[in-house]
């Protein structure tokens, strides 16, 4: 039964995703620029306009890493085309067969997406109408990023109004151990991911490899993908480092790609998200995959927080029917 019920609810999800997506962006939002309002409140600044303030700073900032981005590909993105060829040239002359195939591919690459450049163009009503529906989720999840800080000091008497005045300790209770958890991951997840883009950024400068602020950019989104985010951005740094500077240069690339991940291991998640819901990295792996069957990259993105906000709920429940057990015995 209740399979059946998670069911129809992630069928109603899907159905639904212009409506649900921006609320879900917007409660991520909201648990990670939560501190930032609160401070602002406590410095006698007016709610409303703590959320407004607290929504331009993510927009400049967001707007800010976009630019970076793109300035970066723009600058850069010729010469590692340019240094991918010849990566797979020299594979075809040490492989055969396999690295003439790399090499074909790079060889055609303009023709590949000037073919798909074709095919979006045909396309083109179709493409404007998702980039139009994207920008509108984008708009409104900003909009309820706003409102949800501005109102969050009611959300705990509006749901306790919501839920049976039997039960309504218990909906608090799961309800705020879901948040934390949520808030925790996200906070967490920033500063690991801000601290993993520094360091192979600054270690991509030092080896002179094309494109590293792009590429310490991918790293920082990356991250918020747990495992499988880290391992495709360090893949595609050694691969631009063995593309461009050679095989002793994507070597020490390489090292610093695994240093680094070794530090967010063994040092960064112990001492950073201690106190948020520890999940083992299967139950990490099966989230992103079910994630990504259901909505793409954007459900690899949401499926953690949401497993971890569950994990969150699950702990209350036990501890509460645990004390309450004890309680009766």
């Amino acid at each position: 039964m209740v399979a059946g019920v998670v069911y129809v609810g992630i069928r109603l999800a899907v159905e639904f995703r212009t409506a649900v997506v921006p609320v879900l962006l917007a409660l991520l939002g909201t648990a990670l620029l939560g501190p930032l309002h609160r401070w602002l409140v406590k410095g006698r600044v007016n709610r409303s306009l703590a959320a407004g303030l607290t929504c331009v700073a993510v927009v400049g900032v967001v707007g800010g890493a976009v630019y970076i981005v793109v300035a970066a590909l723009i600058d850069t993105g010729d010469q590692i085309i340019a240094s991918l060829k010849t990566a797979a040239q020299d594979l075809a002359e040490h492989f055969g067969a396999a690295g003439t195939s790399l090499d074909d591919l790079a060889s055609n690459a303009k023709e590949l997406l000037g073919k798909f450049g074709g095919t979006a163009a045909s396309g083109v009503i179709s493409g404007v109408s998702v980039v139009g529906e994207a920008i509108a989720m984008a708009v409104l999840a900003l909009l309820l990023v706003f409102f949800f800080l501005r109102d969050s000091h009611r959300a705990v008497g509006m749901l306790r109004s919501l839920a049976p005045r039997s039960s309504a300790d218990v909906v608090e209770a799961m309800a705020r151990r879901a948040f934390e958890a949520v808030e925790g991951f996200m906070r967490g997840t920033t500063i690991i991911a801000f601290i993993d883009a520094l360091c192979i950024t600054v270690g991509l400068l030092v080896l002179d490899v094309p494109g590293a602020v792009g590429l310490g950019a991918l790293v920082f989104v990356g991250a918020y993908i747990p495992y499988l985010g880290a391992f495709i951005s360090g893949a595609v740094a050694v691969l631009v480092a063995l593309a461009d500077r050679g095989f002793v240069i994507a070597l020490w690339a390489l090292g610093i790609v695994m240093a680094v991940q070794v530090l967010e291991g063994h040092v960064l998640q112990p001492m950073i998200q201690s106190r948020t819901v520890q999940m083992h990295p299967a139950v990490v792996m099966v989230a992103i995959t079910a994630g990504a069957s259901v909505a793409g990259i954007l459900g690899m993105l949401l499926a953690v927080p949401l497993t971890a906000a569950a994990f969150g709920v699950a702990h209350e429940l036990r501890e509460l029917y645990s004390g309450a057990s004890a309680v009766d015995s």
